[in-house]
Formats: C-alpha cells, sequence, structure tokens
C-alpha cells in the first residue's frame, strides 16, 4: 500500500472540492481546476479533508493510488496558493522581456523567439535575465518552463544558456593547451 497515498489531504477553508465519480473539481480564490483521475481509486470526502484508496489488491489499483493522491494535493495548492517556476537567461546579449502576454527571447539565435502562454500562464520578467512563470496548474507550470529552458539548454563548458533558479551546471575542462 502506498504510503504517500494514505495520508488525507487537508482542504483548506476557502477551497471547495466537488466530487462527482472519478471527476475531481476544486475552486479557490486563484481560479478552477478539474481532472479525471483512472479507475482503480475510490475518493471520499470527510469534514475538511479527502481521504484516497485503492480500488482492490491489483498492481494497477496500487500504483495508481499515491498518484491520484498527490495531483489532488496539487490541485489544492494550486488554487490556494498557485506555483512558479525561476529562470535564469545566462550569456553576453542573451534577455528576456515580456510584449502583451507574450515572452521574447533573445538567446544568440539570429532572430528573437516568441512564447505564446497557455491559458492560466503568466510570465514576468525581472531585470531583463531572470524569468518567473506562474500559474495555478503545477504540470502546465513544468512544462511551459521546460520548453522555455529548451530554447537555448546550458552548455557544460561555460555555463552560458537558460537554467532553472538554483540549478547546477556540472561544468567540463576545456581543451589542454599544446606543450
Amino acid at each position: 500500500m502506498s504510503r504517500i497515498g494514505k495520508k488525507p489531504i487537508p482542504v483548506p477553508e476557502k477551497v471547495a472540492v466537488t466530487l462527482d465519480g472519478l471527476l475531481v473539481t476544486v475552486k479557490g480564490p486563484k481560479g478552477e481546476l478539474s481532472r479525471t483521475l483512472p479507475e482503480g481509486v475510490l475518493i471520499s470526502q470527510d469534514q475538511g479533508s479527502i481521504v484516497v484508496s485503492a480500488e482492490s489488491d491489483k498492481r494497477k489499483s496500487r500504483e495508481l493510488h499515491g498518484l491520484s493522491r498527490t495531483l489532488i494535493a496539487n490541485m489544492v495548492e494550486g488554487v490556494s496558493n498557485g506555483y512558479s517556476k525561476k529562470l535564469e537567461i545566462v550569456g553576453v546579449g542573451s534577455r528576456a522581456q515580456v510584449k502583451g502576454k507574450n515572452l521574447v527571447v533573445s538567446a544568440g539565435y539570429s532572430h528573437p523567439v516568441e512564447v505564446i502562454p497557455p491559458s492560466g500562464i503568466t510570465f514576468k520578467v525581472e531585470n531583463n535575465t531572470s524569468v518567473l512563470i506562474s500559474g495555478i496548474d503545477k504540470e502546465l507550470v513544468g512544462n511551459e518552463a521546460a520548453k522555455i529552458r529548451s530554447i537555448r539548454p546550458p552548455e557544460p563548458y561555460k555555463g552560458k544558456g537558460i537554467k532553472y533558479d538554483g540549478e547546477r551546471i556540472i561544468r567540463k575542462a576545456g581543451k589542454s593547451g599544446k606543450k
């Protein structure tokens, strides 16, 4: 049995959770999220908490137990506090700016790369080199941050590129000189 799946999910007062079979809808001050969970789990709601349990002792049901609990917990956290990821742009001449809702990244190519945000995602640029991606859906925020990082991933020799805030780039030694 999943250790993560056993834990009940506390629901804050300002968040409303609606269960309709396997469809879970969570409304909060930041917005609303809904998700259909896979078959094999049972969801019940007590006063102030949600409990997820495995439907049977079969392998598939046990696999989905902890996953389903974590997905619901992320939805509750997202509509109450929201999620954000910070990226840093390293390199001479590399910078980012927001035009309207879109993010324009100059990362050493012959043209600037424009990133159009999906609904529910906002971009914020501080001092031209740090980008903040925020929204209520944890999965969407992480995917959008990964897309922006893939424009110019950090290279191991000089460390130039787009990296996550706090990411450690393992550096390589360059060529050794002739003797």
